[in-house]
């Protein structure tokens, strides 16, 4: 691995880190926050600053990527954002606990949004947003940005965008890989402000707005506060928020056809009808049980069971009910959600819908042979015959997720008073979504887990964020051979 370019990428990284944080220290001001979180932000962006000016001289010189260096620049420039990341929260003193302010850091940057904290409306503002941007910025990918936006990375840029881009392919909207990076974040750009002006028609302020659309559209779930989006109590908001959730959980390269006039590329993808079916088919099931068992209104039934169920399917994390107290079926169901995950392509976590789609069409390709083992039986995409190689990929991710799924919920046995928190806890940072079952459910948060605990959901949230291969890879010996 090409040590001088990881560091040297890094320190590119934490430059543009410094100027994000200024920004925020620069909304604490405008809005009188205490001295010490003025301070605080101030001298976080200072610090990145410095350090990242430091490092790019110790390592400046020509970068050529191999698939290697990505793996390592994606992997170790996560880790290297989350620490740096961290010092806001600490030197503002919003967060005494490294970390407890690690845990929230990454928490934002993986778009999980599984909080630590409490009391939200107690924070500075400056802390509101950079926690709220720290969503947005991992939502399209931090280093994917710096693919964006500096083309010196030519061709080992696309050893990044691989290494850090969700799902099982990687489309390439142009033969070259800095104009795609430029088209996603476009695309990510107006829906951000598009849903930002129509929160703002709803009668909250521009604050409100920004952050929020942040948390949405990243798929991140991170609110200013602690009721969530219940706390508007608003139909509109819940409204926008619903659609803007269900266009994050969308490939961002069918956006960008439609944009282009193409609308009709969504119908032709065969995961987006797969998508579609299974959302509304969760939904109308949630809406028929919690109406029977829960509520007296259909259309309250209506507005939470949709709402809940995009939140969930799109791995946002968004509450407006407490689903704790919802039927033993729909649980489950919301459990459910937390392993599938929305579209390939998407700021979504989970396993995503083509993995889940190639599954089921692999098990009842399996009943068939068994019936008939002289038949030939494709597995396609769409009228595309699924090549060898790539269902290989898909089974293997889906058995190791599922392995790492029960390892890490018998380690956090430990640390957890139930088996729904602790395997709740587990499948909600792992599949990046956030709020779990029981003791970290819609109305709790993951500030009682002890230290351990907290590590091994942050190697989660990581795991899971980065699609469980470009944080393995780097424990193999042989990935650290020349």
């Amino acid at each position: 691995m090409n040590i001088r370019a990881v560091f040297q990428l890094i320190s590119l990284l934490w430059i543009g880190l410094s100027l994000f944080i200024a920004s925020c220290w620069g909304v604490s001001i405008y809005y009188g926050d205490t001295e010490v979180a003025q301070r605080g932000l101030a001298l976080s962006s200072l610090i990145a600053l410095i350090a990242g000016v430091v490092l790019y001289a110790l390592t400046r010189g020509p970068i050529d990527l191999t698939r290697r260096d990505g793996i390592g620049i994606v992997t170790f420039g996560w880790l290297a954002a989350a620490l740096l990341g961290s010092l806001p929260y600490i030197l503002s003193g919003a967060v005494s606990d490294p970390i407890t302010a690690l845990f929230e850091t990454l928490s934002g940057f993986t778009t999980t949004g599984a909080s630590a904290l409490s009391n939200l409306e107690k924070l500075p503002k400056g802390i509101l947003l950079w926690r709220c941007m720290t969503q947005w910025l991992g939502g399209m990918g931090v280093l994917v940005l710096c693919v964006a936006i500096l083309p010196f990375l030519g061709v080992g840029g696309m050893q990044i965008y691989r290494a850090e881009m969700p799902g099982p392919s990687k489309d390439r909207l142009t033969p070259r890989i800095t104009s795609t990076a430029k088209f996603l974040w476009a695309v990510y750009l107006f829906l951000t402000l598009t849903e930002a002006l129509l929160l703002k028609l709803g009668g909250i302020t521009w604050f409100s707005a920004l952050c929020h659309s942040f948390a949405t559209v990243s798929t991140g779930g991170f609110s200013i506060y602690t009721e969530s989006i219940g706390a508007f109590n608003n139909m509109y908001i819940e409204v926008i928020i619903t659609i803007f959730m269900f266009l994050a959980g969308i490939n961002f390269a069918l956006h960008y056809r439609a944009l282009r006039g193409d609308v009709r590329s969504y119908f032709r993808d065969p995961e987006f009808r797969f998508f579609l079916l299974f959302w509304l088919g969760v939904s109308f099931f949630l809406t028929f049980n919690i109406w029977k068992t829960t509520y007296m209104s259909i259309g309250h039934a209506i507005q939470a069971a949709f709402f809940q169920s995009t939140s969930m399917i799109t791995t946002t994390g968004f509450c407006t009910e407490d689903f704790n107290r919802w039927p033993l079926s729909s649980r489950i169901l919301i459990v459910v959600l937390m392993f599938t995950g929305a579209c390939a392509g998407s700021t979504s976590g989970g396993m995503k819908m083509v993995r889940i789609f190639v599954v089921f069409k692999k098990i009842i390709r399996e009943i068939r042979l068994f019936m008939l083992p002289q038949a030939v039986v494709q597995i396609k995409l769409g009228r595309k015959p699924l090549d060898q190689d790539t269902e290989s990929k898909i089974l293997s991710f889906f058995i190791i997720f599922i392995l790492l799924f029960t390892i890490a919920s018998f380690a956090m046995s430990f640390y957890t008073p139930d088996l729904e928190t602790a395997t709740t806890s587990v499948i909600a940072t792992l599949g990046n979504i956030g709020p779990g079952l029981n003791m970290v459910g819609p109305t709790e948060n993951y500030g009682f887990i002890e230290t351990p605990g907290k590590l091994i959901l942050i190697i989660c949230m990581l795991l899971g964020r980065l699609e469980l291969y470009t944080v393995l890879v780097i424990l193999l010996p042989r990935f650290w051979k020349r």
